[in-house]
């Protein structure tokens, strides 16, 4: 969940008690942790200067009449700090206002719930069990259909989620519908209909503008009530969301974004909801930069769900391409004056895109929009976005016209959008982690959440550089593909000499190229041979006896106390 960007990359802070961020990083307006029983509370604040009396001015109450309550005829009290009058009256004949009529209720501001989570996280250092749970609170609203909207971190590897309506003193067991990964968003629902009496559903208002005032609202760290900040919206454009590992469109503001603000709507001066709070950016250099999911991201994820009964994702454009702003490259690759386009440089091999482009070709259009030399195109007055928000417009099995220069030839292809194949996945989806064990010899597959369990939030620098550079740059030559790895060798007579092997790739078994993980474990344990010789990368090998080996298995397993030499997904 913290793919990082430079120096100060984009880290999580998911609901634990966190050291401060360090310089110039982006964090997700995560869950906020909940607090200890051994922390005190804090003591009252002093009367601020600007409530204090003065001889000239004192202090009146109203009535809930509006009208001056008249001052009581007992000598004025005397503020021991600034040695003024202090006039308060306690006329017995006036009652005191109610709640009601001093706190003005925003309807909109109803619907926003708190979000109650107990994570239960995989450990990927030791596959076959899990973390010790934890808690946390973050923020969320209801929209139509009994249904409503968090953040996909707030829910991540969730056991149980809970919801507080404002004012409300109880919870309510909630149902998860759908988490979207990419787009960092979660619909839940409740089953009991005490929870939706007397709320109503917030409305969608339109992307707003540059200027517009926002308002976020939500249940952030430092207190138990709803809170709310205000700002404006101060950059709108394509930009890395944490949580899904992706870029999609979404909004700037200048509002303060905190930990349990997660999930959160942003609110438009009419009272419609322009987005939801889900990151902050860190930075030296930088101070209140939040970040919100706008309304047609939003869209995206309600109507897909409607459309399929879950969430199958956002497509991709399965090519890498490069900016064409150079004259000379355009003059070499055929274009003419009045030509636009960007460069294809590589195909994804599992993207349907293989089969119409090749590498070269310039693409002039995406769905009859024209993109220009640096990949940009129109967006609104005055305004340019890269042409990748196109790609997200669309759905996951729907189809795009490309148009392309090749060979000095326009070419026009129409192609079906799919979803993307990484050789390291961003996401487990929710499912414990693969691994196969023999002879003390842990087999795992490479992701993302398991690059940053191994190497911490800073995985991008400290993780080993063949492993970054097949998560950055390789691409998966088959849907089925994995990078397979000794993540460790528990330790054991049977395999003296091969301790020091720690996340190394696996690059064939008995001269077999190793595909995945579930097909290594299946020659293994098939193995008639008399050895077992594992070859990894540098040209390191690993070789056991056969059945020494197999033998030896089980009184490791022992001694671990694991259950199982493999994880449920690898025997069926």
């Amino acid at each position: 969940m913290e793919p990082s960007k430079g120096k100060g990359g984009l880290k999580s802070k998911r609901g634990r008690m966190l050291k401060p961020a360090a310089a110039g990083t982006m964090d997700l307006a995560s869950p906020s942790p909940s607090p200890s029983p051994s922390e005190s509370s804090p003591s009252p604040a002093p009367l601020p200067p600007s409530t204090r009396g003065s001889r000239k001015n004192p202090i009146h109450l109203q009535d809930p009449s509006g009208a001056e309550a008249s001052p009581p005829s007992a000598s004025p009290k005397v503020d021991s700090e600034s040695g003024l009058d202090l006039v308060v009256a306690v006329d017995p004949q006036i009652p005191p206002p109610r709640w009601g009529q001093v706190v003005r209720v925003v309807p909109s501001m109803d619907a926003v719930v708190k979000v109650f989570c107990v994570h239960t996280e995989p450990n990927f250092s030791l596959p076959w069990q899990r973390k010790r749970q934890y808690s946390s609170s973050s923020s969320g609203f209801v929209i139509s259909g009994r249904r409503v909207l968090t953040n996909a971190h707030s829910v991540e590897h969730y056991t149980q989620v809970k919801l507080k309506k404002r004012g409300s003193d109880t919870k309510y067991v909630a149902t998860v519908l759908a988490i979207g990964t990419e787009c960092d968003i979660a619909m839940l629902t409740v089953e009991n209909d005490e929870f939706w009496e007397g709320v109503s559903p917030v409305e969608f208002g339109s992307l707003p503008a540059l200027q517009d005032a926002v308002t976020v609202v939500g249940y952030p760290i430092g207190g138990d009530t709803i809170s709310v900040t205000s700002g404006v919206v101060s950059r709108i454009e394509i930009l890395p969301y944490v949580h899904g590992s992706t870029e999609l469109l979404g909004l700037q503001i200048d509002a303060a974004i905190n930990s349990g603000n997660s999930g959160g709507p942003a609110f438009s001066d009419e009272g419609k909801c322009v987005g939801i709070a889900f990151q902050s950016l860190k930075h030296e250099d930088a101070e209140n930069i939040g970040y919100v999911i706008p309304t047609p991201v939003i869209m995206h994820f309600i109507q897909d769900f409607e459309k399929s009964g879950e969430y199958t994702g956002f497509p991709i454009f399965g090519v890498e391409w490069q900016k064409m702003e150079n004259p000379d490259l355009r003059k070499a690759m055929g274009m003419t004056s009045d030509q636009k386009g960007v460069r294809v440089r590589r195909i994804e091999p599992t993207a349907p895109e293989v089969q119409f482009l090749k590498s070269s070709d310039i693409i002039l259009s995406f769905d009859g929009v024209n993109i220009a030399n640096d990949g940009t195109i129109p967006f609104r007055h005055g305004e340019r976005i890269g042409f990748s928000y196109l790609v997200s417009q669309k759905f996951t099995g729907e189809n795009a016209v490309i148009k392309v220069l090749r060979e000095s030839k326009v070419f026009e292809f129409n192609i079906k959008l799919a979803a993307h194949k990484r050789l390291v996945p961003a996401h487990i989806n929710g499912k414990p982690p693969s691994y196969y064990i023999i002879a003390g010899f842990v087999f795992t597959a490479i992701s993302v959440p398991y690059l940053r369990s191994e190497y911490g939030k800073d995985y991008e620098y400290d993780a080993p550089v063949k492993l970054l550079e097949k998560h950055l740059h390789a691409m998966a030559q088959s849907h089925d593909e994995e990078l397979v790895v000794i993540s460790q060798v528990l330790v054991a007579d049977i395999n003296i000499g091969y301790e020091g092997i720690a996340n190394t790739q696996v690059m064939a078994f008995n001269g077999k190229p190793v595909k995945n993980l579930k097909s290594l474990a299946n020659m293994v344990e098939t193995c008639n041979e008399e050895f077992l010789k594992f070859e990894l990368e540098y040209q390191q090998i690993a070789v056991l006896q056969t059945s020494n080996a197999k033998a030896a298995t089980l009184d490791i397993l022992t001694m671990h106390c694991i259950s199982s030499a493999m994880s449920d997904d690898l025997k069926s």
